[in-house]
């Protein structure tokens, strides 16, 4: 393993350059391979998992939802606030920010960005619940594709960029999965849910999140500074392919099916939220044909 890691090490030199010293020795960041092999076992288990789970009840997990998705809000509202502030300390240009100009407070931006690359490990669960729950209609090439490249998107920003430029995307999916992740919290409590009724502009707030992180590199690549291009580059691309598959979901959302539905609204089930909703609904519904029968 120590000779594949060294490997792999010295062909990303070659072709990336040196990497930025200060993670040297950072948890999960020194070597490729841990952020592979977690990839690997991410998309083993959401090929292997819904075929084991087919001849099984599913899971509630409602407790643990709620708990979960607490703790996911309350991390991202804390690198949200980590950095803005840290961006405010340093005085970064919106329209370029190299990678050593901030002084301390490009520090503090590394440290919440190895946050933000963890956290990207941890919303693996997210899928996870989706087999546990037998919800394996919301497990989307979307779906799978976001949360597969993220972490090893990460993985190459801590290592060679991790601060400058690259705060604005960060900072503005910290807010978006504030909301979000609230969102799928409540949806888990079933008092909550006939006053949840903001998920479609979650939506629309993704899409306005990439098309700002567009632009905002954009201006990366219009005046430049000492930020590499090839990032900048590399970003706006990701960026573009999100628009594309996030736009598909919301027109198959939120348009195609509007009226199945207001029909599922009008005869008291509710639609799912992150797969969580459905079988509460259906779960319910059970229970109030059972008593109606009794009777």
């Amino acid at each position: 393993m120590e000779l594949l890691d060294k490997t792999i090490n010295s062909y990303f030199d070659v072709w990336l350059g040196p990497r930025d010293p200060r993670v040297k020795g950072w948890l999960l960041l020194e070597n490729y391979t841990p952020t592979f092999i977690f990839s690997a076992l991410y998309l083993l288990i959401v090929w292997l998992g819904p075929k084991y789970m087919r001849n099984k009840q599913p899971f509630s997990c409602r407790g643990i939802l709620v708990v979960y998705n607490l703790g996911l809000t309350l991390l991202s509202l804390y690198m949200f606030y980590e950095l803005l502030t840290g961006v405010l300390e340093g005085g970064y240009n919106f329209f370029c920010q190299d990678t050593h100009s901030g002084g301390e407070a490009d520090m503090k931006i590394i440290r919440v960005l190895w946050w933000y690359y963890f956290s990207k490990l941890i919303e693996f669960m997210d899928t996870f619940f989706f087999i546990l729950r037998k919800n394996n209609h919301q497990i989307t090439v979307l779906h799978v594709y976001h949360h597969a490249t993220m972490l090893n998107i990460w993985w190459f920003v801590m290592n060679w960029v991790p601060c400058g430029h690259s705060y604005f995307g960060a900072t503005l999916n910290s807010f978006i999965h504030v909301l979000m992740y609230s969102y799928y919290g409540l949806s888990a409590v079933p008092a909550m849910r006939p006053y949840l009724w903001w998920k479609k502009y979650i939506t629309q707030g993704q899409l306005i999140q990439f098309v700002l992180t567009i632009f905002q590199t954009s201006c990366g690549v219009v005046w430049p500074c000492a930020f590499p291009q090839g990032w900048l580059y590399f970003q706006i691309s990701y960026m573009i392919s999100l628009i594309i598959l996030f736009t598909n979901f919301y027109i198959q959302t939120y348009n195609k099916k509007a009226s199945s539905r207001r029909k599922e609204y009008q005869n008291g089930s509710t639609a799912t939220v992150n797969g969580y909703t459905n079988s509460f609904s259906s779960l319910e519904n059970n229970v109030k044909q059972r008593k109606q029968r009794k009777d």
